[in-house]
């Protein structure tokens, strides 16, 4: 359950990524996964044990982010193609 944030916080930020014209998309992508993993790890008080859970916060946002963006490219792609 304390996955949740950062599966939708990669999410969105990939829709986002991949309908919004962004001049670095990567560099964004990278910043807001950092962002995100960071404070999906503080709320989730997972901090007071180890740190070490950003190394499992922030690639389960850049994933996400991957997959958001794959999917809100094909919508994208779909619609130009009519």
């Amino acid at each position: 359950m304390t996955e949740f944030f950062p599966i939708l916080s990669g999410l969105v930020c990939g829709v986002l990524l991949g309908c919004l014209t962004v001049r670095r998309p990567l560099l964004v992508g990278v910043l807001f996964s950092v962002v995100a993993g960071v404070l999906a790890t503080v709320l989730a008080g997972e901090w007071r044990i180890s740190w070490a859970f950003l190394l499992i916060d922030i690639p389960l946002v850049g994933m996400s982010a991957v997959v958001g963006d794959l999917l809100a490219r094909g919508v994208v792609l779909r619609r130009t193609s009519r």
